[in-house]
């Protein structure tokens, strides 16, 4: 391991960071369903410690593509959660009575996870290479990498904007999760309560969660995706959240929360919405993978189109080698750890690998991945092909689950690599280190954390919501499909043929007007404070294009991935803090 990139010192330093922060994930998922992505972090500490051993005349600082191994390793590790420690794998443990002894959920993590890794280096061509998604995480990575490394008064400009806004993002939100919570407001509307609502006094903004999110995080990621994406956001949130959210309230598809306007309904709200919003993404991102596929092979039959040029890496044997060896690892551990039947075990692989499709172009698009939502729909594929088995149910979704969110995260990283010319495979070898740092870590801490999961989660100390819903899934796909009702059903057909006839549009016609359909259909799925603060952020980033932009050219990247790096580094850090605390 002696190439310029990927040296002992790059995978050792990223394996470190990765364990380091690791837990950090667990805790906060446990606690309020949320992760952080850390490859900021990992890349600010890689770069800062290797400086002080340089100026200490220890060693050489890293390297560019170092640095990037190094973030690539740590931020697989901490994303090891995808694997299910904070969602499936507890759920399953509360419906058993128990936990998976230590050296099965290491296995289980690393087979799901390694899955992950071999989807991501498929998908590189066609999300990466011809597409060139945003990648709102990788792209803020690649340019902290840069500032890092570049020379120059510009660049010492671009380094000092980027610490700058991470300084005030980290504080904000230092004081918002500490003693000094910043206010929420709504957006102050109130509709009349109807038909099976018509005893409520009214359905406020807030209980539609129609409220200001001050995540200065939130609205970095805006700014990179651009104002398209993040008007879409906006127009998704309004048409769910506004519309389809109430008329299902007065319907009764929709259970409401308490008769209060101050109550946030949006865990009771999701339960319904969710089926429209995922048949959008999921048809939208499969038939766009297959019209670029299809795309693909007519260019590789052109005359004077070269295998090289169309595969791009040239690395397309590895690649399906390691796919098949990474799909068989899954379908063994589900047979040997679960006993699964072999077939419902090994229809989960190709289900995982469309549903990661899905997951991995809606955080190209939008940086945030809906691995929740993708676990729900692989819940009901699952409860079609082996109805009532709550086991297969969970199991299957965690393969998807684990799949999508490693795939995604490595997207980003590939991303990170493409810009900045480390070769892809160099940056496998990386994940696969950190996937088995973060299984061995990540299952002696949820162990150690959760020893009894039916008596201690789904509580006020461990909330575990992502726990919750999975589990609650799970019990009501055990009384067959019957249990789904009509509504929804009608939901994901629409959706889906909706999804599908807009993705044909924007691949055929490219229509200006047309909203970009990953993130209308993930609006449908997060709360619309997200939404509208994400849409701000892209408000802000084209207005400073529209009227200043030489200066939005130079600088918004770097602003906007500050913002990013200093929430995430200060959710990490509480998280950090609850765990010695804890």
């Amino acid at each position: 391991m002696n190439n310029a990139n990927l040296t002992i010192r790059a995978v050792a330093g990223g394996m470190l960071i990765g364990a380091l922060l690791t837990p950090c994930n667990i805790y906060s998922g446990l606690k309020i369903g949320w992760s952080f992505n850390i490859s900021i972090i990992a890349l600010l500490l890689a770069a800062g410690f290797w400086a002080l051993l340089e100026r200490l005349r220890v060693t050489t600082r890293l390297g560019a593509g170092e640095a990037n191994i190094t973030q690539t390793a740590a931020s697989s590790s901490a994303n090891i959660i995808s694997g299910g420690l904070v969602a499936p794998i507890p759920a399953l443990a509360m419906l058993s009575g128990d936990n998976m002894p230590l050296p099965q959920l290491i296995g289980w993590v690393f087979a799901v996870s390694f899955l992950g890794i071999w989807v991501a280096w498929y998908l590189r061509n066609a999300l990466i290479l011809r597409t060139d998604l945003p990648f709102p995480t990788g792209r803020a990575t690649a340019e902290t990498l840069q500032e890092i490394f570049s020379h120059g008064h510009e660049a010492a400009l671009k380094l000092r904007l980027l610490l700058g806004s991470a300084a005030v993002a980290a504080s904000l939100k230092w004081l918002d999760t500490g003693a000094y919570a910043l206010p929420r407001p709504s957006l102050g509307f109130l509709l009349p309560a109807t038909g099976k609502l018509s005893g409520y006094g009214g359905i406020s903004a807030k209980n539609l969660t129609f409220i200001f999110d001050p995540s200065l995080l939130l609205a970095g990621f805006g700014a990179i995706i651009g104002f398209r994406a993040g008007l879409s956001l906006l127009l998704g949130g309004i048409l769910s959240w506004a519309v389809l959210g109430p008329w299902g309230l007065s319907q009764g598809f929709i259970t409401p929360g308490a008769d209060d306007t101050g109550a946030n309904w949006f865990s009771m709200m999701i339960e319904w919405l969710l089926w429209p919003g995922v048949a959008l993404m999921v048809a939208a991102a499969l038939t766009r993978f297959a019209l670029q596929a299809i795309g693909a092979r007519r260019q590789a039959s052109a005359p004077g189109v070269t295998h090289s040029a169309v595969q791009g890496d040239g690395a397309r044997l590895p690649r399906l080698v390691g796919l098949v060896v990474a799909s068989a690892l899954v379908v063994i551990a589900q047979i040997l750890f679960f006993d699964i039947h072999w077939l419902i075990a090994t229809l989960a692989v190709p289900i995982a690998f469309l549903l990661a499709t899905v997951a991995s172009r809606v955080v190209g698009e939008t940086g945030i991945p809906p691995i929740g939502a993708i676990g729900k729909v692989s819940q009901l594929t699952t409860g079609i092909t082996a109805p009532g088995e709550t086991t297969a149910n969970l199991i299957g979704a965690n393969v998807a689950g684990g799949a999508a969110g490693q795939s995604a995260d490595l997207l980003n990283d590939l991303k990170v690599g493409h810009l900045v010319g480390t070769p892809p495979g160099h940056q496998v070898v990386a994940q696969m280190f950190g996937v088995l740092t973060g299984s061995l870590v990540g299952s002696v801490v949820y162990l150690h954390l959760i020893p009894d999961p039916a008596a201690m989660l789904v509580t006020e100390e461990w909330p575990a919501p992502a726990v919750a819903t999975w589990k609650v899934v799970a019990e009501t796909l055990s009384n067959g499909l019957g249990a789904i009702p009509d509504s929804a059903l009608w939901a994901v057909v629409i959706g889906g043929v909706s999804g599908t006839i807009g993705a044909w549009l924007q691949h055929r016609f490219a229509p200006k007007w047309m909203p970009n359909i990953p993130a209308f259909g993930l609006a449908m799925v997060i709360p619309a404070s997200i939404s509208i603060t994400m849409f701000l952020g892209s408000l802000v980033g084209k207005l400073l294009e529209r009227y200043r932009p030489s200066l939005a050219q130079r600088f918004l990247i770097a602003a906007a991935s500050g913002l990013i790096a200093g929430e995430s580094l200060t959710g990490v850090a509480r998280a950090l803090l609850g765990i010695v605390g804890a």
